[in-house]
């Protein structure tokens, strides 16, 4: 699927220097399988109104793709329990992941 790093305890990979929450690992298999394809659904569907114009169903497709985020665990509450801060679209370079980002080859 994608080719960005994953931090080591496995929450968030990281795209361009940014940490991105990833989708909770505890999810079933086919619930997880069920939110991705109701999660592209929505995003079909905010290109779909973005192009319309019609401002109403482009605000219920962004609901629609933020309802399927939380879902997976990718915004909202934490899936992890051991208290540590989300530190989603945070800059890698500036959260306690700082000398593990530094440590991939090509990193600056």
């Amino acid at each position: 699927m994608t080719d960005a790093p994953v931090t080591p305890d496995g929450r968030y990979l990281v795209v361009r220097g940014r940490l991105w929450r990833r989708s909770n690992p505890d999810l079933p298999e086919a619930v997880r399988q069920s939110l991705v394809g109701r999660l592209m659904d929505a995003r079909r569907a905010v290109g779909r109104t973005m192009r319309s114009g019609d401002a109403d169903a482009l605000s219920a497709a962004r609901r629609e793709v933020d309802a399927a985020k939380t879902a997976l665990g990718e915004r909202g509450p934490v899936w992890w329990t051991d208290g540590a801060p989300d530190l989603n679209r945070r800059m890698a370079r500036n959260t306690s992941y700082r000398a593990w980002f530094e440590g991939l080859s090509g990193q600056p």
